[in-house]
This record gives structure tokens, sequence and C-alpha cells, in this order.
């Protein structure tokens, strides 16, 4: 208990950080103007069509796309670009915890505050959706229009058929903030492990993170390889992080793409890697802390 004590206390003292941190807040702001123009297609298509909108449809839409994801993902750069904080608190917490409970406590601080940021993204999504956004776990006359016109397609929005008779909006949210949570902690541990080999090299790593699962498409695999595009498309679908974090780009059961379970598994499998990796340059890392040098 006296151990789960100090990993909480050494938690807790990293957001004690976020009160005096400018690029806290801008993250969060970025993160709410981000969501308010990703969503604003759907939720203006809505209103020009004069259909309801289910309270979860923004978010659903607006982040089952791996582009949408990308972005908001980039956010995590300014809330974790300086991680480790080595404050003048962090002595006292190495003297008195050990380097063990101190990154337990970095690790408690990056899961819970990636889940946050995450949590914020939902109920922004969910905000911006109107006062006449209804709360019933059935999808909206929107989605139907959207997903069997054809006009999802067009206007980039992925209401895909499978999707909408597949599933029901609230699971379907609920899976779709699991996979945005996976994808933003493994680059919030990849951030804090090149951060711990070299001082702001986890900016760089974030950003070869993000644009690898960019780059890497349908196109340039049928270019680069020369294989078809069911081929190409599938290969993505399993290579690309991006594609792990988009809902519409897994098998409901009549395809070869990754199951939930397995993006799941992914990511879960990643981020323990990152912090299993990140422990071990714990051990020799040779802390340098603000204010010390002259």
């Amino acid at each position: 208990m006296r151990k789960l004590r100090q990993i909480r206390l050494t938690a807790m003292a990293a957001f004690g950080r976020w009160r005096r941190s400018p690029q806290v807040w801008l993250a969060f702001g970025l993160g709410f103007v981000a969501c308010f123009l990703l969503s604003n297609k759907v939720i203006l298509f809505a209103r020009d069509h004069g259909t309801a909108l289910q309270l979860c449809e923004p978010f659903i839409w607006t982040f089952g796309d791996a582009r949408s994801i990308l972005l908001i993902s980039l956010c995590l750069l300014l809330l974790f670009g300086d991680m480790p904080h080595l404050g003048s608190e962090t002595p006292l917490f190495l003297v008195r915890t050990g380097r063990g409970c101190w990154f337990a406590g970095q690790v408690v601080y990056l899961t819970a505050a990636t889940a946050l940021f995450a949590g914020f993204i939902l109920l922004a999504t969910c905000l911006l959706a109107g006062p006449g956004a209804y709360t019933a776990g059935v999808w909206s006359d929107t989605a139907a229009v959207l997903g069997y016109s054809g006009l999802g397609e067009s206007l980039q929005v992925p209401a895909l058929v499978k999707v909408l008779e597949l599933t029901f909006p609230y699971a379907c949210a609920a899976h779709v903030f699991g996979l945005l949570l996976g994808y933003s902690l493994t680059l919030a541990a990849l951030i804090f492990l090149f951060n711990l080999c070299k001082s702001r090299l986890g900016m760089a790593a974030g950003m070869v993170y993000s644009g690898y699962g960019f780059l890497l498409t349908p196109q340039g695999i049928v270019q680069g390889l020369g294989v078809r595009d069911s081929t190409a498309n599938l290969l993505c679908g399993w290579l690309s992080p991006l594609n792990h974090a988009a809902y519409p780009m897994h098998s409901f059961g009549f395809d070869g793409l990754p199951r939930l379970w397995v993006s799941y598994c992914v990511f879960a499998g990643l981020g323990i890697l990152l912090f299993a990796l990140a422990f071990l340059r714990v051990r020799r890392y040779s802390f340098n802390f603000t204010g010390t040098e002259r």
C-alpha cells in the first residue's frame, strides 16, 4: 500500500503542473478546435437536410476516419512533448520513492492523461452535436442517408453500411473511443521512451510514427509492390497503426481485415513493449534537473 500511495502521489504531482502549463491548455484548446472543424460537415449535413443526429454520431463519424485520428493525436505532442518533466520536486520523489515508483507514477500519469484527453474529445463532439441530438441507442436518419445513399463517401464521412447494420451507436462509440485511446497511448509511450533516450527526440519519433501511418496507403502499396487493390487494402489494414485505430477498417466477419480484439491486442502489446523499454532506460538514465545547471 505504501508503494501504491507513492505512485499515486507521483502521478498527482505531474497533474499539478497543468495549472501553470500553457502547452497543456493549448493542447486541449487545439483539440476542441479540431473537433469543431472535423465534425462540422456532419452537423451541417444534418441541418441542411432537416434530419436528426444521435448524440454520439458526430464522434463516431469524425473519429472513425484515420486522418481525423492522426490530426487529433498530434495534440499529444504538445501535451507530452516535455516528458519526463524534471522539475524541482523530482529529486525528492527519486530519493523518497526510488526510480521504480517514480517511473510507475509517470506511466500512471501518461495513461490517465491520455484517457482524460480522449474523454475530452468525446465530450466535445457530443456537445457540438447540439441540443437537437437525441440519446436513444438507434442510428439516426442522418446516418441512414450518409450510409445508404453514398453521400458519406463523397463527404469523406465513414458511415459505412456494415457499421450501420451490425452495430449500435453506443457500442460503436465505445469501440471508437477505445481504439483512439489505444493509438494515443502508444504515441504517448513512444514520445516518453525517446525523450528518455535524448531530449526532444520524442517529438521527432512521434511525428515519424504518425507519418508512417499516414503515408502507408493502399495506393502506395499498389505502386510499390505491384499487388492487387484488394491485397493492398488488407496489407494497409494490418500494417498501418492508423488503420488499426479506425473503426470501419476492421472485419465484421466477412473480410480479411483485423478484428477489433486484434487491434486492441496490438496497441496493448506495443504499449507494454514501449513502457518496458522505457523502464530499462530509466534504470540507466542520468537525471539533469531544471534549475541545477550553471
